[in-house]
């Protein structure tokens, strides 16, 4: 019989959305995940597999934590405007890298992260009752403010031309 876990798997897998979501999948070593996770190597190895089994948990519970509650909210948008803030003010940095860097180069995270974002299209699509390729081009937009690095400024200025009154 092995040794009880000496660490807290569900910390272990928020600490590690935090990791991959600030330095990306090729940015994190497995010695960056021991130490920052707290747990030994061998440990990591038995609880998730490998860095790659950790990082799919992690995209999982960041797509069920911090984007399915985006999806939700943006079911209550009432103009294209409230949309953008929603998304250009969601934590949505490990969708970010995972849909760049990761994506292109692992099918099961290119399906993770495809879902993940016809959630949202379709989300702003039934909100506002618009085509799926126009939610989608607002979803990309949103997207593409959050890549540029200034969501405040940028989104603020698309929401006033979307929406001359906000």
């Amino acid at each position: 019989m092995g040794r009880p876990r000496a660490f807290d798997e569900d910390e272990a897998v928020r600490s590690a959305v935090e990791l991959f979501g600030g330095r990306a999948y090729d940015g994190v070593s497995v010695d960056d995940l021991v130490s920052s996770l707290g747990v030994h190597r061998n440990s990591l190895y038995k609880t998730f597999g490998s860095k790659r089994g950790l990082y799919l948990i992690a995209l999982r519970r960041h797509l069920a934590e911090d984007v399915r509650p985006l999806v939700d909210a943006l079911g209550g948008a009432s103009d294209a405007a409230a949309a953008l803030r929603l998304v250009t003010t969601a934590d949505l940095r490990l969708l970010l890298l995972a849909t760049i860097e990761r994506a292109p180069v692992d099918e099961e995270v290119a399906s993770e992260v495809a879902a993940a974002l016809a959630a949202v299209d379709q989300a702003i699509a039934d909100a506002l009752g618009v085509p799926a390729d126009l939610a989608a081009a607002l979803t990309a937009s949103a997207l593409g403010i959050l890549l540029r690095g200034n969501p405040g400024n940028a989104a603020v200025a698309l929401a006033r031309h979307l929406d001359p009154s906000a």
